[in-house]
């Protein structure tokens, strides 16, 4: 699992005025083509924990290799990913990506294996985006979009990982959309075995806050 970088001054980075307040944003669901399930099924995984019992098929690394090191293991912020071979077996996912219009880094496909909701909130994390992100440049965020439909399955991310007062809980269904400053907020998805006995898959990709972001975050607005 990556280790989150030491707090950041804030000022010294470009952020978004959307997701500040909260630290994440729910869009409307993805209008656009949607792979199958054998496309995701078929890529080539890693095992590698974050959040759970989970596994990953790499779309996107810092070297185009099938590789889910941070982008700072190769001396570069989470920003100018390079395509996998990987990707090559859903180009669906390859377009989402491209039509934000923002530089991305890491593009990942996760496998989350269900879990008991005590289990969920006890891998809450935040993540590793920023460690070497250049000041004056775009605060690394992250966007999910939902394969599997989960509806009764939630991302659940707190300011504090042991204080509720201010936790959100996001629903899952097929195509749900949403960006979560993941190195400010604890998350983790609850994809809970009491519903569902098969995996939660879901694409994660790293982007870059500025102007292009917002603009597809306002295309993208409920």
């Amino acid at each position: 699992m990556d280790t989150p970088s030491a707090a950041q001054d804030m000022t010294k980075f470009v952020t978004l005025p959307d997701i500040d307040p909260t630290g994440y944003l729910q869009l409307k669901p993805y209008e656009g083509p949607m792979p199958e399930p054998q496309e995701w099924e078929s890529l080539e995984y890693v095992d590698w924990k974050s959040g759970g019992d989970t596994n990953f098929a790499i779309l996107a690394s810092a070297n185009g290799d099938n590789d889910p090191r941070g982008f700072w293991e190769f001396g570069k912020p989470d920003k100018d990913g390079v395509w996998t071979p990987n990707v090559e077996r859903i180009p669906a996912i390859k377009k989402w990506v491209e039509n934000v219009g923002a530089n991305f880094g890491r593009v990942r496909i996760i496998k989350l294996e269900p879990s008991e909701e005590a289990s969920a909130i006890s891998a809450m994390h935040p993540d590793d985006n920023n460690r070497i992100t250049p000041e004056g440049t775009g605060w690394v965020v992250r966007a999910w979009l939902q394969l599997t439909d989960n509806p009764e399955s939630y991302m659940i991310v707190r300011e504090e990982k042991d204080d509720q007062a201010g936790e959100a809980r996001i629903p899952l269904p097929r195509g749900a959309q949403f960006i979560v400053d993941s190195e400010r907020l604890w998350h983790a998805v609850w994809h809970d075995a009491s519903k569902y006995s098969e995996p939660r898959y879901a694409v994660i990709a790293s982007f870059e806050s500025g102007p292009q972001l917002q603009s597809w975050i306002d295309s993208q607005r409920p």
